[in-house]
């Protein structure tokens, strides 16, 4: 319920510079990780806020709020008198964010797969069509359209276990694909890391789910992720 002062007016934590704030917190927050994953802010850079504020027109204050955020998930680490830096990447890292990964989405398409209906199985198939009308360009092509694969990519895999009922498990899978998509970054410039194979490897896994084969779904989404942890492993 909003709270109110006895005056009738709405109480300032409730009025529009509030809302304001909280609407600039949530956008530098989303723009901030957006820049961390895709190696805009590569690993270990120093986060100044003198920088930091001109970049995202916020105050040190909302700044503050979304990298403490951003800390909490895991995408930057905070030094006492030193401040806050994009945390480093390894592969030991990397392993172990596979493996979380690899069991929430299994546990998460499951769940799609009893749950959903056929709006869900419709968007799958849209999303699936988006992603791929660039994974079947030439390489040269795909990498001009790179920034947009990467969000097609996202919404494609997020779209497969969006009818998954768990609120924290889909919460939890979205910050480890995120943490993914930092290693992901790695190879982004390699050939072979975005070739046909992948466009087929994204074609199963929608025609696994669609046909409602939570096996399959499970150990082709499985082989698609440690595929391309392994790729990124030999470039670290």
């Amino acid at each position: 319920m909003e709270r109110r002062v006895t005056s009738g007016t709405l109480n300032p934590t409730s009025g529009p510079s509030s809302r304001s704030e909280a609407s600039s917190s949530r956008d530098v927050l989303t723009r901030l990780r957006t820049d961390i994953v895709s190696s805009v802010f590569g690993p270990e850079t120093r986060l100044k806020f003198a920088d930091m504020t001109k970049r995202y027109d916020v105050s040190i204050g909302t700044l503050r709020e979304a990298l403490s955020q951003l800390s909490s998930e895991g995408f930057v680490t905070v030094e006492a008198g030193k401040g806050f830096k994009v945390s480093p990447v390894s592969a030991e890292e990397l392993i172990e964010i596979t493996d979380h990964f690899i069991s929430f989405e299994k546990r998460a398409v499951r769940e799609a797969i009893i749950h959903g209906g056929e709006d869900w199985e419709a968007n799958i198939v849209a999303v699936h069509h988006r992603l791929s009308l660039i994974e079947g360009l030439p390489w040269e092509r795909r990498m001009e359209r790179h920034s947009e694969w990467v969000e097609r990519h996202r919404e494609f895999h997020e779209a497969i276990v969006a009818a998954c009922p768990g609120r924290w498990l889909f919460r939890l899978r979205s910050i480890m694909f995120d943490q993914l998509d930092r290693y992901r970054f790695v190879t982004k410039r390699a050939p072979e890391g975005l070739g046909g194979r992948k466009f087929e490897e994204h074609r199963e896994i929608m025609m696994a789910t669609l046909a409602r084969d939570a096996d399959l779904a499970s150990a082709l989404i499985e082989q698609h992720i440690r595929d391309t942890s392994e790729r990124a492993l030999k470039l670290l």
